[in-house]
């Protein structure tokens, strides 16, 4: 695998990286319908013909859509070598590519594309999704960009489409989680999930106490050096995240997976005595001491601070794994910090296991193993987010000879990471209770963003498609083709990929 942290991504050098799956090949395609767009749209009709991107090309943008205009024209000027200008108007343009705001608040857009005027429409996070169809839609031969005529509407089947990264295991720095921020943004992807805490480091800042970073936070799995954010930088991971329309959802782990907490302030443990910092990836040892005071109090601050700075609407409290709390402690724990989540205007999630608890009203809860512990969530009043980690698990291996990952829940084969349907997967789950679909990467043999790359690549635009279109669209057989076009194009833009034996890539 290649060492991919020696290329730049920062700023406008990210565009080199990121920008989607133009080919310099194939002859420029007039048939709309023979895009292999991923996820799959609602619907795309052709007009045979198609527009050309040029020098004087201009980006006309209503007032509030300027972010996404400036990304596209970046983009744009990338593959094309100028800088195309943007324009705010109100008014639509005889030429161009116009994006119109439709005064509609949810995530869907069309997009009319003629010989001379491109037009996306939606709200702003619609737009910025039509521009990443678009994105997808351009073709590249010789010295002409080019698209194909025709029309797309879209809308996603399910609100909540996220990954999740484990920075605690192995931590990533700030750049590389804005790579990862920008791999689920190329897919339509609206959340970012970070588990910013676990048994092997804490990852970030918490100002009324330090210890938390500077001591629990040093090292990593292994034993090599860890790491955390400052405040100033998660504010930075959340703006770059929002300007792609995507919600960061800050995850503590508790009351287990909470060791470096325990190495960092003795007097969150019941006997008084720190811990020794671990660096193994053995489970379920650490709890925090249910019950003292102290812990409540750490507990509000730290929710309190992260809060403050991560503006969407969720927080995450873990709770899985407890097995060192009994359940006659981890109930009304867990039950006293959905308060204290309330009290700072968030919404808990957690994952299955926080079912055994009284649930707030609004509590989501993340099926990853217990059927049961969901089943019991749904009856009180949950939604739930499928993350099951037979299916879902981005850190599991391929097969048999995959170097990197685990094993425990599954091999996942590409196949099988996208041949499930959330509705179907448990007579416990309908559809009416599920929220979305969220695949996490942990990172106990993960160590650098090559490595995570090898391990998202290709199930990640799999998982964005089963939380995008609608079941009966899906289908394996036609999917992996869409998917097998885009194996020159991740080797042009200089991603790590897996090439399965199961999709027929294009040599």
């Amino acid at each position: 695998m290649k060492n991919l942290l020696k290329k730049s991504f920062l700023g406008v050098a990210v565009i080199a990286i990121f920008f989607p799956l133009i080919s310099c090949e194939e002859e420029p395609p007039t048939d709309l319908t023979k895009t292999m767009f991923i996820p799959l749209p609602v619907s795309v009709e052709a007009t045979g013909g198609e527009f050309e991107v040029t020098a004087k090309t201009v980006i006309y943008a209503q007032e509030g859509l300027e972010t996404t205009a400036a990304f596209l024209s970046a983009r744009l000027g990338e593959c094309t070598g100028i800088n195309l200008k943007t324009e705010v108007t109100a008014k639509a343009p005889r030429k161009g590519i116009y994006l119109a705001a439709s005064g509609t608040d949810d995530e869907s857009y069309e997009i009319t594309i003629g010989k001379k005027l491109v037009t996306i429409s939606g709200s702003p996070a619609g737009c910025f999704f039509g521009v990443q169809t678009l994105l997808q839609a351009l073709e590249k031969n010789d010295n002409e960009i080019t698209v194909a005529t025709g029309a797309i509407k879209d809308s996603p089947y399910y609100e909540y489409r996220g990954a999740m990264l484990d920075v605690a295991r192995h931590f990533f720095n700030v750049e590389e989680v804005k790579q990862f921020i920008d791999f689920l943004a190329m897919y339509k992807m609206n959340v970012l999930h970070l588990h910013l805490s676990d048994d092997q480091g804490w990852r970030i800042e918490i100002k009324s106490w330090p210890n938390l970073t500077t001591h629990g936070g040093s090292l990593e799995v292994g034993g090599g050096a860890g790491g955390f954010y400052t405040q100033e930088e998660f504010k930075k991971l959340v703006q770059y995240a929002a300007e792609r329309h995507i919600t960061i959802i800050p995850e503590i782990d508790m009351p287990g997976h909470t060791n470096a907490v325990l190495a960092s302030y003795a007097e969150l443990n019941c006997d008084g005595k720190a811990r020794e910092l671990y660096i193994g990836t053995r489970v379920g040892f650490s709890t925090l001491c249910t019950d003292k005071e102290v812990t409540y109090k750490f507990i509000d601050d730290v929710v309190r601070e992260i809060s403050e700075i991560t503006p969407g609407s969720w927080f995450h409290i873990g709770g899985d794994e407890s097995h060192s709390t009994p359940l006659k402690d981890y109930i009304p724990f867990i039950e006293r910090v959905q308060d204290i989540v309330l009290s700072h205007d968030k919404t808990v999630v957690g994952w299955d296991e926080i079912a055994n608890a009284g649930l707030v009203e609004g509590a989501v809860v993340q099926f990853w193993a217990d059927e049961e512990n969901t089943a019991m969530g749904i009856g009180k009043g949950a939604k739930v987010i499928m993350s099951p980690a037979k299916r879902a698990y981005m850190d599991m291996k391929y097969d048999t000879t995959t170097v990197l990952g685990l094993a425990w829940a599954a091999y996942i084969e590409v196949d099988e990471g996208y041949d499930w349907d959330p509705e179907n997967y448990s007579d416990a789950i309908k559809r009416e209770n599920i929220l979305g679909v969220e695949a996490p990467l942990w990172s106990e043999t993960v160590t650098n963003i090559d490595e995570v790359e090898f391990m998202v690549f290709p199930r990640l635009p799999g998982y964005a498609e089963i939380g995008w279109t609608a079941p009966d669209k899906r289908n394996w057989d036609e999917y992996k083709i869409r998917l097998a076009g885009y194996g020159k194009k991740w080797d042009k833009l200089g991603i790590d990929y897996y090439r399965s034996p199961v999709v027929p890539w294009e040599e």
